[in-house]
């Protein structure tokens, strides 16, 4: 499994080896980190390290039965935790059933492992089911449990886990890891909108975002000028992902208000677009500015509910085009 590994990935790839070297390898390990840093690749890197049946070094030799059975996702004594759909939550049922499996013994004599991924979609029902497993954790078994938002977890889960923050990877290494995928241009942009995920930089020069960004923001200041529909525009806007917009919309508003207290082009995150910025903040009452911004974090809360998203679209850019008329 050497193939999985990034560049950005060595100094915490080093971190896990030094629990198999000590033979100080956490029951609980909590791997946190942003999208795109790749955090299931180095987890099952991890997993097969431990799993691996020849010990003539740390890394996994990638030969063995079990090797050969956890590359083919067929390991007895590799366990997975996860919602059967995207958004969903990690149901009760599930985690019954792999507290049910390590009640057996192990199929084979090295480490047991059970990865839960996203760990922070456990519900309340299926996170305290769960916490039972950290409690008591059978003998050689290890929980590796991946988030994004370690916050929305609960404090019993989080102080029986070892925790260990991935990297901050290296632009100039990640740009060099971006060329050789082929992307040649625009990187630093790229990451700067992917706040300095790798694979999301990736997945939007694939996906050609910063184009559809691009658009987007001369339509939102077309709305601020009083040149163009707000109704019309969430029409349009609805078929577009919910997430990525609202996120643009926000971070260009809080730009905006940097702006109107005179900070430093450098200091904004959207600095490709620090001239229009500036007119806006020129131009909008700071007040009214604050309370879209209110709006706009407020939906950042709901956007995982059940919302019409060309309802909320319209609300947005009507409240848009009326701090535009300082209303």
């Amino acid at each position: 499994m050497a193939e999985l590994i990034y560049p950005w990935h060595k100094q915490d790839w080093q971190h896990l080896c030094s629990y198999v070297e000590q033979d100080r390898i956490p029951q609980g390990l909590l791997l946190i980190g942003s999208e795109g840093l790749a955090k299931h690749a180095l987890a099952l890197r991890y997993t097969q390290a431990l799993l691996c049946t020849d010990k003539l070094s740390i890394e996994a030799c990638g030969q063995c039965e079990s090797c050969r059975l956890l590359l083919a996702d067929t390991h007895p004594d590799f366990l997975t935790l996860q919602p059967e759909e995207e958004g969903k939550a990690i149901r009760i049922d599930d985690v019954r059933d792999i507290i049910t499996k390590l009640a057996l013994k192990p199929q084979y004599s090295g480490y047991r492992v059970v990865l839960i991924r996203p760990a922070e979609k456990m519900n309340m029902s299926s996170a305290n089911a769960f916490l039972k497993c950290l409690e008591e954790p059978p003998e050689r078994t290890v929980f590796l449990l991946l988030t994004e938002a370690m916050q929305s977890l609960p404090a019993t889960i989080l102080s029986r886990c070892q925790k260990m923050v991935l990297s901050v990877p290296d632009t100039k290494e990640v740009v060099q890891w971006l060329h050789k995928q082929g992307v040649m241009e625009q990187t630093e942009l790229l990451l700067s909108l992917a706040q300095g995920s790798p694979l999301l930089a990736l997945e939007y020069a694939q996906e050609n975002v910063i184009q559809l960004r691009s658009s987007c923001f001369d339509e939102w200041n077309k709305v601020a000028l009083l040149n163009a529909c707000p109704i019309s525009l969430a029409e349009k806007w609805h078929k577009q992902p919910l997430g990525q917009i609202l996120q643009w919309l926000t971070l260009w508003t809080e730009d905006i208000l940097k702006c109107s207290f005179q900070v430093q082009p450098e200091l904004l995150y959207n600095q490709d677009l620090a001239q229009p910025l500036q007119q806006l903040a020129k131009r909008l009452n700071s007040q009214q500015l604050f309370k879209f911004y209110d709006l706009l974090l407020k939906d950042s809360y709901r956007i995982n509910g059940q919302l019409n998203k060309q309802l909320l679209f319209e609300e947005l850019l009507i409240t848009w085009s009326q701090v535009a008329k300082g209303k």
